[in-house]
């Protein structure tokens, strides 16, 4: 594959006034621009804030740059959108809440030659969106293992690996030509659905530690939980159209509450069940406190201690609470 291929970067958006600025900055300052052609597609899901008259300066400014229109406002119908305007032989999604490094596209591409991937993806660093305490926290939880298990484009790993999943990825247009559009009912988890359509496919992805780039996370507690419940319950959808393809981690929380539900309510009325109900969530509260005891010291303040228990709890909580209402969901239309 030669290096100075065109690409072309898909960006969804929707409501980015406070990132979209960012993200478009740092495309700008990709050492990638010397060497080959880059056309950036932004699909914007309809706007209601400041996202489109901020993409519009920079189109006036940078004709590299396109804005198309997403009425649909969902990721999948973005991404169509996209990749049927797109020109370049490369194709990169990127995400409006993600700053990357000048030599992130530079790095994909010798990464894509180096070991004859069909895609690649990097780890990505998780930052609050706003610096408060909160924000910190959250982002914290957000790339411990604890919090979000072996998702290792989020913890990191130390060389490259073979990965069923990758974030912003780097394709090349023939893989994804081979495996069609995306889904469009499926509105959320598009990203673990479709990557596993490569797979099966016959595509190689490879997750690169070298690559990275910096996402900023949801830093008020509202935000959090909608997002995480969100996910969660977007996770069964995925069950149903891969099967044994999706990653036990997002299992994880749906069995928690289940078990606490369950032995919770039976346990009322059978005290040996109560017992049950009793070690699960003791057992939790232990290994939910040793990890947020780890932090607190390594950050030298107790206020991390009793913040991050709360967190990682309402982490695992919501995620598990949204798989439990998409399982009823599931159940109801069949």
């Amino acid at each position: 594959m030669e290096n100075n291929l065109p690409i072309s970067i898909i960006i969804p958006c929707r409501n980015e006034e406070r990132f979209i600025g960012r993200c478009l900055d740092s495309i700008i300052r990709q050492d990638y621009f010397h060497r080959g052609n880059i056309e950036v597609l932004v699909i914007d899901g309809m706007s209601e804030d400041g996202t489109r008259k901020i993409i519009e300066k920079y189109i006036k400014q940078y004709p590299f740059i396109k804005l198309f229109n997403n009425k649909k406002k969902i990721i999948p119908s973005a991404l169509n959108i996209g990749m049927k305007n797109a020109k370049g032989e490369i194709i990169i999604r990127m995400d409006a809440h993600t700053v990357y490094p000048p030599d992130y596209v530079s790095k994909c591409i010798n990464f894509l030659n180096k070991y004859n991937a069909d895609a690649v993806g990097g780890i990505i660093k998780t930052l609050p969106q706003d610096n408060t305490f909160l924000g910190q926290a959250i982002a914290l939880s957000l790339f411990h293992p604890f919090g979000v298990g072996d998702s290792f484009f989020r913890i990191g790993c130390k060389e490259p690996r073979e990965s069923n999943t990758i974030f912003s990825g780097c394709y090349k247009k023939e893989i994804l030509n081979r495996v069609g559009f995306l889904d469009e009912k499926i509105e959320f988890s598009e990203d673990l659905i479709y990557n596993s359509k490569l797979k099966r496919a016959g595509a190689k992805l490879l997750l690169v530690p070298e690559i990275i780039s910096y996402y900023y996370a949801r830093s008020d507690f509202p935000s959090f939980c909608k997002h995480n419940f969100r996910n969660g319950l977007w996770v069964i959808p995925s069950f149903k159209y891969l099967k044994m393809s999706v990653p036990l981690r997002h299992f994880v929380p749906l069995f928690f509450v289940l078990s606490l539900m369950i032995t919770g309510i039976m346990g009322l009325f059978f005290r040996p069940i109560f017992l049950l109900f009793s070690i699960i969530i003791g057992s939790y509260i232990l290994v939910n406190v040793y990890f947020s005891l780890k932090i607190a010291i390594k950050k030298r303040s107790i206020k991390y201690f009793f913040l991050m228990f709360i967190i990682f709890a309402t982490l695992h909580l919501t995620y598990g609470l949204g798989s439990s209402y998409g399982l009823i969901r599931l159940v109801k239309k069949r």
